[in-house]
């Protein structure tokens, strides 16, 4: 990962940003798409409209995500990295998930790098096509080694449901 130190720390946080005004827009034209169909109710590959509150303002953003299930328990993957709706789930502890007219309320827990790599790989698996290209070569494959090594530039939340 560039700006790596030998630790393999992040010198600064990871974040990607579709490096041009093409890929920006495609983006939000993606992200618009799917979030307007999971209003719908038609979630694709597992896709939720996550709503958190900002930081700042309080106020609340929504953006599409998807929900990985791995041994019965759930988790939110910040494939870009230190993303806004990571920064503010992170200080929010919590959120609410969207298909339809479906509203689940959720607590989240943000995982140490060290219980990253098997969550990591399962999310490569699922969502190769769609998110690969955010982890630098890296792939379902990678030894354990690797996956702890990117581990920290990559946010990883388990969710519960709300009681």
């Amino acid at each position: 990962m560039p700006g790596t130190p030998p630790d393999g720390s992040p010198s600064v946080p990871r974040y990607v940003m579709p490096a041009t005004w093409a890929g920006r827009r495609m983006l939000r034209f993606f992200n618009l798409a799917v979030a307007a169909l999971t209003r719908l109710g038609v979630s694709l590959w597992g896709s939720r409209l996550l709503s958190v509150r900002g930081r700042s303002t309080g106020r609340w953003r929504s953006t599409p995500v998807n929900v990985l299930t791995l041994d019965h328990r759930r988790y939110l993957v910040a494939p870009r990295g230190q993303t806004q709706w990571a920064r503010n789930l992170r200080a929010a502890g919590g959120g609410e998930l969207r298909v339809g007219r479906r509203v689940e309320r959720f607590v989240a827990t943000e995982l140490a790098d060290d219980a990253k790599p098997e969550i990591l790989r399962a999310y490569l698996r699922r969502w190769r096509l769609e998110a690969g290209v955010f982890f630098d070569g890296v792939d379902a494959d990678a030894t354990g080694d690797v996956l702890r090594r990117i581990a920290p530039g990559y946010p990883v939340f388990q969710i519960e449901e709300a009681t």
